[in-house]
């Protein structure tokens, strides 16, 4: 069994429960009318769906606050919605239009709002975001701004070399940062178990001593409750936190893929377990939605999809003179983005950053002792490894309980010793 719990779920506003549902509900409309256009040969680029997976983007995004940073993925529509893009940005990105971020030069979900909305561009070389969102949380708090930043990442994203480089950088650095791991059963036509050889893939975050949480990413409540908490313990100091997230890709990677290898009796099972159905069915029960409010949220997700649609539609194409321009950073085309300090740059600067160039090495690195010069060597005797505080239930009124303490074994020859299973 994994060391992992979700977070008890929290209780909201009704302005926030309604929130929620607005989001999910635009991150589908939006994605539809795309594959409306896409169908028209009006959208250029590839196109993929994050259809099913709405709550694990809206849920968590929703979580971070104006001054906190993200990095979305291809799939992550519902987080850009979240932090404020307008649809007309994902339309005319989409569409190479002149309008766009880009102003055409991508046809894709590769843009981002480093000045006003704190979004760093997707990468489409899997997990480089980690390291790069580290070190935005570092250079957060060298800047003293108390952000958090966040990015996601896939099943299959998640066995690429620079996952594990960047989560042990978090790590070691003890970053703001969140990794939210969207567990969608499928890296392409690779299905989990074929990939990994564990059930969880939160289990992974034990390597490098952070901790964990599962979280059925079907649940949008549950799914920002988690998202929450990690934020507030990263924020807090506490360092990286991962999150995995149940859920599952009903579409296939992109437009171009019919997805014939799943299974149709899984297809159903998750179809069952869709996150905008499930949530209705939850707010009318809890009579924080009736038919009347359904329809006012339905009009004016319909009134500004239309509205949205049309502009992008009607946007002109990049000239062909603009090619040759924004290649490179140079002059009035380079940004004009500039460090934001939030504390006196004397805290950072000799010589109160000064400090001894000698480290303490607690124990010799040997042990927790101080004293640990003539301690004998038992040749054979193994230590079991000291579990890492995944568990996210630890507080600081509930500590980890301590390890027994390690009993002396005789001496014995090397070729005796036990292996360690």
């Amino acid at each position: 069994m994994p060391d992992t719990q979700t977070a008890a779920k929290r209780k909201l506003s009704r302005q926030q429960y309604l929130d929620l549902y607005y989001f999910m509900r635009l991150n589908r409309e939006v994605e539809d009318t795309m594959t409306r256009l896409f169908r028209q040969n009006k959208i250029v680029g590839g196109l993929y769906s994050s259809l099913g997976q709405e709550a694990v983007s809206v849920g968590s995004a929703y979580a971070l606050e104006k001054k906190d940073w993200m990095a979305p993925m291809i799939r992550n529509i519902g987080a850009l919605l979240v932090k404020g893009v307008p649809p007309r940005d994902i339309f005319t990105q989409h569409m190479a239009k002149y309008t766009s971020p880009t102003k055409g030069k991508d046809g894709t979900s590769h843009f981002g709002d480093l000045e006003n909305l704190h979004i760093v561009s997707p990468i489409s070389m899997l997990g480089d975001l980690i390291p790069v969102l580290t070190g935005v949380a570092m250079a957060g708090r060298y800047l003293g701004q108390k952000i958090v930043s966040m990015t996601w990442i896939g099943d299959g994203g998640s066995s690429t070399g620079v996952f594990h480089e960047g989560l042990n950088l978090a790590a070691s650095q003890k970053a703001a940062f969140v990794l939210i791991l969207e567990n969608n059963q499928w890296a392409y036509s690779t299905p989990v178990r074929r990939q990994v050889p564990i059930e969880n893939l939160a289990d992974r975050a034990k390597a490098y001593g952070i901790p964990s949480y599962i979280v059925e990413g079907n649940d949008v409540v549950a799914m920002y409750s988690t998202a929450r908490e990690a934020v507030d313990r990263a924020r807090s100091g506490e360092g990286p936190i991962l999150i995995e997230a149940k859920t599952f890709r009903r579409r296939g990677h992109a437009q171009h893929d019919p997805a014939e290898y799943v299974p149709s009796a899984q297809r159903e099972y998750w179809e069952k377990r869709d996150p905008i159905a499930l949530y209705e069915k939850f707010l009318t029960e809890e009579k924080l939605l009736d038919a009347r409010g359904k329809k006012e949220i339905e009009d004016k997700i319909s009134t500004l999809l239309e509205k949205e649609r049309e502009f992008a539609e009607n946007s002109p194409f990049p000239p062909p003179e603009f090619a040759a321009q924004g290649v490179y950073c140079t002059g009035d085309d380079c940004h004009k983005i500039r460090p934001r300090w939030e504390r006196p740059i004397a805290e950072v600067m000799p010589p109160k950053s000064s400090v001894e160039p000698v480290w303490t090495v607690e124990g010799f690195g040997h042990g927790k002792s101080s004293s640990r010069e003539n301690a004998p060597i038992h040749f054979g005797d193994t230590q079991p490894a000291k579990e890492p505080p995944v568990n996210a239930a630890i507080s600081p009124a509930n500590p980890p309980a301590k390890p027994p303490a390690r009993k002396s074994a005789p001496a014995k020859s090397a070729a005796h010793g036990k292996a360690r299973r």
